[in-house]
């Protein structure tokens, strides 16, 4: 007969929580229709990406807020929450949504093997050399603050920085870097996307101003992070300051959601305004148009 194995089974839980504002749901809810959703931005847990899906009139049945989470890698929605939009949990026309995620992985069946490799933390670790600014080597000061990193981590992840610390532009090493036209709240951002490639839960603002950080040193990934922030929630009242920002750093899907959106707004609450704005940019030579558009 033979023996018995030794079976050893491991299970790796990685756990995270993420928080999510939403903000203006019930102009969200006049311009979406049953089904029609807006999602967040992405964030990465046990090496996937997770994003929230909003539906601010129902999904599958109307009258009520929809939420679900989406896993990168499945068509279906995971984990779905539906709350009565008078349930009392909107407060100034916002409300927020926590979603703690655990994520088992594999389980390890291998006879008398017990050895179980963790996830990657890697992000962790430079996180925390940011943090404790141990074997920093470059100061910047920003916005009245001082910030400490190193040469080797900020060119490794920007060809800008790349070029002003290590090549010929490069500043001179003993003095402290000084960037004027840059808020401390932005540049620490920027540096935290920087050493642990992911970023906080942020404001509209925020992002217009970081998506701005990014371009400058470019940092495509951080840009398109702030670029689908923008586009997935647009401001009626922001909507020209964002379309300025989308010509000015070419940023094509931002540019289209303000033009798609701010379409909508005029054509849903002033729509005598919109006509009026089409038949002013028409050419002169399209008179009989100009009278078709104004008779709408």
């Amino acid at each position: 007969m033979a023996e018995p194995s030794n079976i050893s089974v491991a299970v790796v839980a990685e756990k995270r929580s993420h928080v999510i504002k939403i903000d203006r749901y019930l102009r969200a809810k006049s311009l979406l229709k049953n089904g029609e959703y807006v999602k967040s931005n992405p964030f990465s847990v046990a090496g996937h990406q997770w994003v929230v899906s909003y539906y601010p009139n129902g999904l599958p049945t109307s009258g009520c807020i929809s939420v679900y989470l989406d896993i990168d890698h499945a068509d279906a929605h995971l984990p779905k929450m539906s709350l009565d939009s008078d349930s009392g949990h909107l407060i100034d026309d916002c409300f927020s949504i926590g979603c703690d995620i655990t994520v088992l992985k594999d389980t390890v069946n291998r006879g008398d093997q017990f050895v179980v490799v963790p996830p990657s933390n890697l992000y962790q670790h430079l996180g925390d050399l940011l943090s404790s600014t141990d074997g920093a080597d470059v100061t910047f000061h920003v916005g009245g603050e001082t910030f400490s990193a190193h040469r080797s981590v900020l060119a490794a992840r920007s060809s800008v920085f790349k070029a002003e610390l290590l090549g010929a532009m490069k500043e001179n090493s003993g003095d402290p870097i000084k960037i004027d036209d840059m808020e401390a709240c932005v540049f620490k951002s920027l540096l935290n996307f920087i050493y642990t490639d992911s970023l906080p839960w942020m404001t509209h603002v925020t992002a217009s101003h970081l998506l701005v950080a990014a371009d400058r040193y470019n940092i495509e990934r951080l840009k398109l992070i702030c670029e689908e922030k923008l586009s997935s929630n647009i401001d009626s009242a922001m909507v020209a300051t964002s379309l300025a920002l989308a010509e000015q750093h070419s940023c094509r899907g931002l540019k289209e959601a303000c033009l798609r959106d701010g379409y909508e707004h005029l054509k849903s609450s002033c729509p005598a305004v919109l006509r009026e704005l089409i038949v002013r940019l028409l050419p002169v030579e399209l008179e009989v148009a100009k009278d078709i558009v104004m008779a709408i």
